[in-house]
């Protein structure tokens, strides 16, 4: 007599091997972001084609960021530096092309900013070249959606240049909404031209274009300043890249022969900015063996308190992280680049 359930047994066991495979190799439309790399700058930046030769390092910090599949997503709900984001969590609704765009334009700017306050604090001239805006993103009620895209950069409004975007958003803003006007744009290394009605903005219910953006400069200079950041994204280099340049520019061995790392974004006047993933990015230099870790020491607003009640700065981030590991590594609080240099100048 033949065993009817046999096949049956068979069959739910293949289906269950399929479920297991399925979720150990098929991605899910989240991710998983975790303790990425620490990068020794010395092998990212050149100034006037010499390395920097001191013993010792700056190093950047970075989040690893990897597709997740259900099973990978599962486990990392139990790590304590891994979490799981949706997509929409990390690209904003970019696409995967405008949202590596704009990684890839805030590490030019985070470049730009760097070498700028590294000149600036080792007293050599520079000048600074104003480009036009650079368009970090486009509205969907943009009459100019089908024509500009993100990473495109506006030069011109009507024939006329500006020295920045503030200026440029004057022009556009003192027009009405509903007027033609013309921008001049360069896209992939080519300069079109487009014309269209502005729109009224939500925010302010004044005439705009509907684009998000920025500043888009350049640094010009006689020290030939080479970054070669690769594939990494992202601003939060800025003060770590200031710090390695301006060593490379004046000559000194600034770290002692010490292992620093840090995060942070850096502005024009030297202000270090708050970034994401700052638990993660103590984790990794840990793990490589820092001594110092530069950590911002950002303001907190009543605006963010009433979103997020219970945020921390990025410091007190750092902090509770270390605190976490069990680490002997030093955190040190920075607002601006002097603070990290003066302290710096203490370890002497």
């Amino acid at each position: 007599m033949k065993n009817k359930k046999a096949p049956i047994k068979k069959l739910l066991t293949l289906f269950g091997i399929l479920v297991f495979a399925a979720c150990m190799i098929v991605p899910i439309p989240y991710y998983v972001e975790q303790p990425g790399e620490t990068i020794d700058l010395k092998e990212l930046i050149t100034v006037n084609d010499q390395k920097d030769k001191q013993d010792g390092s700056f190093s950047l910090t970075s989040v690893g960021i990897r597709r997740a599949t259900a099973f990978r997503a599962l486990v990392a709900n139990f790590k304590p530096f891994e979490e799981v984001v949706s997509a929409e969590e990390l690209t904003g609704g970019s696409s995967n092309e405008e949202y590596e765009q704009m990684q890839q334009f805030y590490m030019e700017s985070s470049q730009n900013a760097a070498i700028e306050q590294a000149l600036k604090l080792a007293d050599k001239p520079y000048k600074l070249e104003y480009k036009g805006v650079y368009v970090l993103g486009v509205e969907k009620t943009s009459n100019f959606a089908d024509k500009v895209s993100v990473g495109d950069t506006v030069t011109k409004v009507d024939n006329q240049s500006f020295t920045s975007s503030e200026k440029f958003m004057e022009y556009v803003k003192s027009q009405k909404v509903g007027q033609e006007v013309t921008i001049t744009y360069t896209h992939n290394g080519e300069t079109k031209e487009a014309t269209e009605k502005l729109i009224e903005l939500p925010s302010d219910k004044k005439p705009g274009i509907g684009i998000t953006l920025t500043d888009h400069t350049e640094i010009k200079s006689d020290e030939n300043i080479d970054i070669n950041a690769g594939n990494i994204g992202g601003p939060s280099a800025g003060l770590m890249f200031t710090l390695e340049i301006y060593e490379q520019l004046v000559g000194k061995d600034i770290h002692h022969g010490e292992k620093i790392a840090g995060t942070g974004t850096i502005n024009s006047e030297g202000t270090v900015g708050r970034i994401g993933g700052i638990d993660k990015k103590v984790a990794s230099a840990v793990e490589s063996g820092t001594k110092v870790f530069f950590a911002p020491d950002d303001e907190i607003t009543d605006e963010m308190k009433e979103v997020q009640p219970d945020i921390k700065t990025n410091y007190q981030e750092a902090k509770a992280a270390a605190k976490k590991l069990g680490t002997d590594m030093k955190v040190v609080p920075v607002k601006t680049v002097q603070d990290a240099l003066d302290y710096l100048e203490k370890m002497k």
